[in-house]
């Protein structure tokens, strides 16, 4: 069994992408803000201890800047797995900013997560979220023994563990079976 800690990165910055008027997945491209970098820093010093031997990051701007900051502190590589990226809120990436993203995240709150019968919706269930997650720690744990810093985002930290609002920050740990 190998340990993993799903750490949510620092507090984003988005009003450079607001500011440009960038709609949709534009904001991935959002960076830490000064509290996310203290944030980050923080999470390094606390994680510290846990002995981490491997280090991957979703893609995103917010979650790579978390995971340099991390992966410096603790001298670990950084590894990246696009499918450790945040939820889609709408598979067109169209949606125009944040009101947007939390009328979906209602949505998928509604329907407990997941599609009605029948009845796709443009916002990712977490299963989908939960299946990809599953594929990217296999491939990762595989050339490990653990235990190992996942830095993602909260949605997907919901779809493994149920914990909803994963503070910016904040981690939780997760025990991965291989299968």
């Amino acid at each position: 069994m190998i340990q993993i800690y799903l750490v949510r990165h620092g507090a984003p910055d988005y009003s450079p992408m607001d500011g440009h008027g960038w709609p949709g997945t534009a904001a991935d491209s959002a960076p830490l803000s000064a509290e996310g970098i203290k944030q980050a820093e923080a999470l390094a010093d606390l994680l510290s201890g846990i002995g981490a031997t491997y280090l991957v990051s979703s893609p995103y701007t917010r979650a790579l800047q978390s995971a340099a900051i991390i992966g410096h502190r603790l001298a670990l590589g950084v590894k990246v797995d696009y499918d450790l990226r945040d939820w889609l809120p709408n598979s067109t990436g169209t949606w125009r900013g944040v009101a947007d993203v939390r009328a979906a995240q209602a949505e998928l709150d509604e329907y407990g997560g997941e599609w009605p019968d029948g009845i796709p919706r443009p916002w990712e269930p977490l299963s989908a979220l939960r299946t990809r997650a599953l594929a990217a720690l296999a491939r990762h744990t595989a050339s490990t023994d653990g235990p190992v810093l996942a830095i993602t985002h909260s949605m997907m930290i919901r779809a493994l563990t149920g914990t909803a609002d994963v503070a910016h920050g904040a981690h939780e740990y997760y025990r991965y079976e291989a299968e």
